[in-house]
């Protein structure tokens, strides 16, 4: 029997969503969207989203996009991933101990590719890039530049532990290109999920650079992913409050729960 997949695409200079923050659904997926309050002088989206998910929860594939100078260097991205899904499909249905190994060996090959390199070199601009994948009861996720990756779970909460990885920054890909360099610097990683209710969150920077920058504190973003069970208006009120707080920057979320009934390791003393 055929698998089926669903996918959402969207680049922001496509629609803005200046003084409008919004959210989709596709699936167990939240996609939050704002482009920025124009009394601040926002007048441009440049971020991106890409998510390709099985309808029946196998796993979600999600790449999140912030560019600058231009959107083109996002486009670009969600272009090249684009054409690439269907081989990014065949992979996920590997076993999940050889899926996430080959799927960055892939990732790596297209960004080192010399037709992907030229295309960089004619973009204006470059994007901080965050791709993010669940399959089973394991999260892994590769990232250049400063795009944040949370895994929200009381267990992990309780020890501080909010984050994955950290936001590098002067990381590129685009016309600025870290891939170009003899040496490409990236984040790449893997976790197991908690038993339980796992919240997954994707952000570019402008939900955290915003105001008194609260959600730049990890316990209160991790109170305001949590506090309802309804995951979509939690979204929708974090992108209300940087609209309420005059944020300038676009501010684009991906979110989403997995309930994970498989008990991982015991926690340490």
């Amino acid at each position: 029997m055929e698998q089926t997949w669903d996918k959402f695409s969207w680049v922001g200079s496509e629609e803005l969503y200046l003084d409008h923050p919004a959210t989709s659904r596709m699936n167990r997926m939240i996609i939050g969207r704002y482009g920025g309050n124009t009394a601040a002088g926002a007048d441009k989206n440049e971020d991106g989203v890409y998510v390709l998910s099985q309808p029946d929860g196998g796993w979600e594939f999600a790449m999140l996009l912030d560019a600058h100078h231009t959107a083109e260097s996002a486009e670009l991205l969600v272009r090249t991933i684009n054409g690439e899904a269907g081989e990014i499909i065949r992979l996920l249905s590997l076993p999940v101990q050889q899926a996430f190994r080959e799927l960055e060996a892939f990732l790596l090959s297209i960004f080192h590719s010399e037709p992907f390199l030229l295309q960089c070199r004619q973009v204006t601009g470059e994007t901080a890039c965050l791709i993010c994948v669940r399959m089973e009861n394991y999260l892994w996720w590769f990232s250049v530049g400063d795009n944040s990756l949370y895994l929200l779970h009381p267990e992990l909460a309780a020890r501080g532990q909010y984050a994955l990885g950290q936001r590098n920054y002067y990381e590129w890909i685009g016309y600025v290109n870290t891939f170009a360099q003899p040496v490409p610097c990236y984040s790449s990683g893997i976790r197991e999920l908690r038993q339980g209710r796992n919240v997954i969150v994707m952000t570019t920077d402008g939900l955290l650079e915003v105001g008194a920058r609260l959600l730049e504190d990890p316990r209160r973003l991790y109170e305001a992913f949590t506090g309802k069970e309804d995951l979509e208006e939690c979204v929708a009120e974090v992108l209300t409050s940087v609209h309420e707080q005059l944020g300038r920057d676009s501010a684009t979320v991906v979110a989403w729960s997995f309930d994970n009934g498989k008990a991982g390791a015991m926690p340490s003393d």
